[in-house]
């Protein structure tokens, strides 16, 4: 039983909580994943979970042992994508986190390319709005937006994303259209959960940025939702600029405050400091910049 089969187990049992899951992960049976993580905790003579019906959790030891393991692999991965690059065949797997709105549509565009180029590179995307610990959850990348949280992690900008605020002609018909930022007080506002602050709204004036509190009757933590209520005449809202470049050109929307928007948000595609990045992961950064930056005028706005 090779060790460094033991331990590839081990890190996939641990990012996924699962014997069943980290075996799945790696393409294997469940048995095979407990005998194999049996033998490397009696080859240590130590417990490397702890085990209950419910869930698999890291013993002191286990957490101990993942943070030293962890680097290992990733050297021996990186000798093997060093073979790869030589032979001009990228294969293996990357794990990629991202937003769920943004990962569903404008991640999956851009990664389709280059899983083309490398199909044997097998890329598993987990999309969720929480921001999981890319370590502990065995994850490569992470996408990204806003000031980053984590000064820990290796950021790689791939664009700036603008933000809009935009209403319903039959809204603004209805309610009339505001002339100043301060005057959205007074309206319906819809905002974004994921903000940062949702509740206020900031605006550059002449170089001067200025926030204005709003209120409002929905929120919700995906863009293309606000967007969409927004189309429905429901209120103004505030979101990323892809979101509404569809409805906008359809004139299911429009614009408000062009000229005094804030400054864009960053995207950033980040990973751990310890991560010695593969052929095949170094290869997907290069294309992920490419992409946003060739696209940035058309998906993120003129």
């Amino acid at each position: 039983m090779d060790t460094l089969d033991c331990m590839r187990t081990f890190v996939a049992v641990a990012a996924r909580h699962s014997f069943t899951g980290g075996a799945r992960q790696i393409g294997i049976s469940t048995k095979l994943a407990s005998k194999y993580v049996a033998r490397l905790e009696e080859r240590l003579g130590a417990q490397l979970f702890n085990r209950t019906t419910r869930s698999v959790t890291l013993t002191d030891t286990g957490q101990a042992y993942l943070e030293r393991c962890l680097p290992v692999l990733d050297q021996i991965d990186e000798m093997e994508g060093v073979i790869q690059e030589r032979q001009s065949e990228l294969a293996g797997p990357i794990r990629l986190t991202a937003p769920t709105g943004f990962g569903s549509r404008e991640l999956v565009q851009a990664v389709t390319p280059f899983q083309q180029s490398h199909p044997k590179v097998q890329i598993e995307m987990l999309l969720s709005d929480y921001h999981a610990p890319l370590v502990e959850e065995g994850i490569d990348l992470a996408i990204r937006f806003g000031k980053l949280q984590d000064s820990t992690l290796v950021a790689r900008k791939l664009c700036d994303m603008r933000l809009v605020v935009v209403a319903a002609p039959n809204y603004l018909a209805r309610h009339g259209e505001p002339g100043h930022p301060k005057a959205l007080a007074t309206h319906n506002c819809l905002m974004l959960q994921s903000s940062a602050q949702p509740e206020r709204w900031r605006f550059n004036e002449a170089g001067k940025v200025t926030s204005v509190l709003v209120s409002g009757s929905f929120r919700a933590n995906s863009p293309r939702a606000v967007a969409h209520m927004a189309a429905g005449g429901q209120g103004i809202g505030r979101c990323p600029y892809y979101t509404v470049k569809p409805l906008v050109e359809a004139g299911r929307l429009q614009l408000l405050f062009a000229d005094r928007e804030d400054a864009p948000l960053p995207l950033y595609v980040v990973y751990p400091p310890s991560r010695h990045l593969t052929a095949r992961i170094r290869a997907l950064i290069e294309h992920l910049a490419k992409w946003f930056q060739s696209t940035e005028q058309n998906l993120w706005g003129p």
